[in-house]
């Protein structure tokens, strides 16, 4: 499958750290790779935790600053998206954890794929999952 615009979830991202091969042809393949400031927050809370967090700084650096690459803020118009779908998970008493909201009004937003294992995104109605 080839992907050519698509927005990476935290859980990819460590995937990609790991080596797994399918991420990295799948990200390898895409023209634009999109991040969400929700997901380096995750990571570097993660990094600082893990007693190695200067080895993994110089890794995400690495591929943050790729030319391909682009980090998505969250604005006035994300609130908008995350408060849409907030509003229909926990009418569907389907609630998923908040972080994952913000990404996923950012795929809305920006009418981008989500690269993601988490299957949690599926009770998000219109998203495009990968």
């Amino acid at each position: 499958m080839e992907i050519k615009r698509v927005l990476v979830d935290t859980d990819i991202y460590i995937e990609f750290l790991k080596g797994d091969k399918n991420v990295n042809n799948i990200l390898s393949s895409a023209d634009f790779i999109a991040f969400s400031v929700i997901s380096v927050g995750e990571i570097l809370s993660g990094f600082k935790i893990s007693g190695n967090e200067k080895k993994y700084l110089k890794e995400l650096d690495e591929f943050l600053y790729s030319p391909r690459l682009e980090i998505y803020d969250i604005d006035s118009e994300t609130s908008e998206f995350y408060a849409k779908i907030y509003g229909e998970l926990r009418v569907a008493g389907n609630p998923i954890p908040t972080n994952d909201i913000w990404i996923a009004a950012l795929a809305l937003q920006h009418g981008i794929k989500l690269l993601t294992n988490d299957s949690h995104f599926k009770k998000v109605s219109g998203i495009f999952l990968v």
